[in-house]
């Protein structure tokens, strides 16, 4: 397996989404695919799980090793470059809405269902969690392995049986999916 895992806090993730500066430089190889993404509620870090022709080839009984991005330590020493052209500012014009078409508004998410998957990733021991990856579609827990499972894999299922969940066989990937409600 050609694979490596990539830790972040949900802050880092936060901060890159708002555009703040960067204090890491991409050392992946190109040819990089994304797997898998877990979040862990509880340590509020979110892992990726990446693949690569690159990395080194690991037998698929161990545990997936980290990839190390290279950090940058003085962010002044990289500058970032700006653009030669010259960009043309465009001021919005203003629209009025009419009193028939309702404001658009995100949907409210809702805690309850985080609540409930985080208190089913709970029934899960800490050696377990590590091997899994819990993601809500939905209205289940999808729960899949993040590397091969052997004797394990009785255990969870068990655990997931006793939710009220039930493996999913698929073609490429399975998983087992806990009904939230």
């Amino acid at each position: 397996m050609k694979m490596r895992t990539l830790k972040f806090s949900s802050e880092r993730i936060v901060e890159f989404l708002q555009g703040k500066t960067c204090t890491f430089a991409s050392n992946l190889p190109s040819d990089i695919e994304l797997l898998d993404v877990k979040m862990d509620l509880l340590s509020r870090q979110i892992t990726l799980i990446i693949r690569s022709n690159s990395f080194e080839d690991i037998a698929e009984g161990l545990p997936l090793p980290d990839f190390s991005l290279t950090a940058i330590t003085d962010v002044a020493a990289h500058p970032t470059q700006k653009p030669a052209v010259s960009v043309q500012r465009i001021e919005p014009t203003p629209v009025s809405v009419s009193s028939q078409v309702a404001p658009l508004t995100p949907k409210p998410i809702q805690p309850s269902l985080n609540r409930y998957a985080t208190k089913m990733e709970n029934e899960f021991s800490p050696d377990q969690r590590q091997l899994l990856s819990f993601t809500i579609k939905e209205n289940y827990l999808i729960v899949k392995p993040v590397t091969f499972l052997k004797a394990e894999w009785e255990d969870i299922n068990e655990t997931v049986r006793s939710l009220g969940g039930r493996w999913v066989k698929g073609d490429i990937i399975s998983y087992w999916e806990i009904p939230l409600q």
